[in-house]
């Protein structure tokens, strides 16, 4: 291991595997890991969950009775597994203790409720410091959840410097100002940017941190571009380009020791690159898993997303009834919103040797989706990085997506995968078609296979970029 003296914390609303929800919790629970083997001290602070397994997650109370906001908090104190990265649980049965980890299934912000849950969290982390013997050079915030903590920081003049990584930017925490700034006992003239409301004049968290954030950057370098202009701004793409010197574009990467076909407990039958033929066995073992009729000739579609508009299910749903023509099976696992979850389900009873809507969240079921299909759909509308066609290309199940954000930086067309432009339902099925005549040519369709298990989606990369960032923001603070 290198030897770093730069400390980080890691603020964020999920950490896989202690509370998932999507992609942002993958990142949380691996990007640390390859941080802390450069050396890093690299620490991580999440709300200690009502849903958080204490039998399979313990944790020790470090601390206990921290007055915030009229309420108390304890902090308890243990390690992402398998690491030695120290994760830090606030505890406080108002704000943390009922439901998920988000209010509505879309995992977008709905209510105040949910803002003054991630609000009261961004002010707890700040007075933990003196309890737990240790304190940051540099604040990870991780998307509109923890983004007011870069104002925070300023208003409260702490020798912190602080990074905001912007994984949705359509997922933004808009309400009153005066909610807001009362929940957080400020005027709203302690700096500039609190003065600043959005196109709605509303009170928006994401946009007062990218406001104030020391550095900026997003999970693809693709991203990164396509929000500074209108269609992908989510309209802030102004504030954006005002910050675009102080904007990078860091690919994301995968946990790739979670997610190896040689090793996954998870699946069936294990293989590799060198035997990736042993593959078809987890495909029959998926079909007998969704009454599927087996056949490992037939063509196996997965799709493993939010059932959001933004993963692209109205493409999906519009070109089912032609795939089923074509004779191909589609499994489709995840939940989102009603109209979708209700279509897809009516979808899977018309069809029920070629469509399988799996409604729920189920982690084992996708590491056989992953291992079991021959295809892989993520026909987004955006995509900031995308994590789970890199974790397709590494199964093997080669990835259809469009052409956006981390999708486009990921995969080629024709080389480790299929890609589409327009979001187009025509597109899609058009994309499909040239993907399922490959298929037929088992040759040249195993080319592609070897290609996308060849590819490195290892955190290693990212992590030195992540360095690169930091360096920059403890230079500024010697200068302090």
């Amino acid at each position: 291991m290198m030897k770093n003296d730069i400390k980080v914390l890691f603020v964020a609303s999920e950490c896989t595997p202690i509370a998932k929800v999507g992609g942002l919790g993958d990142v949380i629970g691996s990007l640390p890991k390859a941080l802390n083997k450069l050396g890093l001290d690299v620490r991580i602070v999440l709300p200690k969950y009502g849903i958080i397994d204490e039998k399979k997650y313990p944790s020790q109370l470090v601390a206990s009775g921290i007055k915030v906001n009229g309420e108390k908090i304890n902090v308890y104190q243990a390690f992402l597994p398998q690491s030695k990265v120290v994760l830090y649980l606030l505890e406080n049965k108002r704000y943390f203790g009922e439901n998920d980890v988000y209010f509505e299934r879309t995992a977008f912000v709905g209510s105040f409720k949910e803002i003054g849950r991630f609000l009261f969290f961004s002010k707890a982390i700040l007075e933990i410091f003196p309890v737990i013997h240790w304190s940051p050079q540099i604040i990870h915030c991780h998307d509109w959840h923890t983004a007011i903590l870069p104002a925070l920081i300023k208003i409260k003049k702490l020798k912190i410097k602080n990074l905001l990584t912007i994984h949705n930017l359509a997922n933004q925490a808009r309400w009153d100002q005066k909610e807001i700034l009362d929940f957080l006992g400020l005027k709203g003239n302690e700096i500039e940017s609190l003065k600043v409301r959005d196109k709605n004049n509303d009170f928006n968290i994401f946009q007062q941190g990218i406001l104030t954030a020391d550095i900026l950057n997003t999970v693809s370098p693709a991203y990164g571009k396509e929000i500074l202009t209108k269609e992908y701004g989510a309209g802030l793409n102004k504030e954006l380009k005002a910050r675009k010197d102080s904007l990078y574009g860091v690919l994301n990467g995968i946990d790739v020791d979670f997610f190896n076909p040689e090793t996954d407990p998870n699946i069936k039958v294990n293989y590799s690159l060198k035997n990736f033929e042993r593959k078809k066995e987890n495909k029959i073992n998926l079909q007998e898993i969704v009454d599927f009729p087996k056949n490992k000739n037939t063509p196996l579609i997965g799709f493993v997303n939010r059932l959001t508009p933004q993963k692209g299910v109205d493409l999906i749903i519009d070109v089912i009834p032609e795939l089923v023509k074509m004779g191909i099976q589609l499994i489709i696992l995840g939940v989102g919103l009603a109209e979708y979850e209700k279509k897809l389900g009516e979808l899977g009873k018309k069809y029920p040797k070629n469509i399988s809507c799996q409604i729920k969240f189920a982690p084992i079921l996708a590491q056989r989706i992953y291992a079991g299909c021959d295809i892989f759909l993520m026909p987004s509308k955006f995509e900031p990085c995308g994590l789970g066609q890199m974790i397709a290309l590494r199964y093997g199940t080669i990835p259809i997506v469009r052409k956006t954000g981390g999708l486009a930086d990921t995969v080629k067309n024709k080389i480790n995968g299929f890609v589409f432009e327009k979001y187009k339902s025509e597109a899609l099925l058009g994309v499909l078609k040239e993907a399922l005549k490959c298929y037929q040519k088992q040759k040249n369709w195993n080319e592609i296979v070897k290609r996308a298990m060849s590819g490195d989606f290892s955190w290693q990369k990212s992590a030195l970029e992540y360095l690169k960032l930091y360096n920059k923001l403890v230079k500024t603070l010697k200068n302090y």
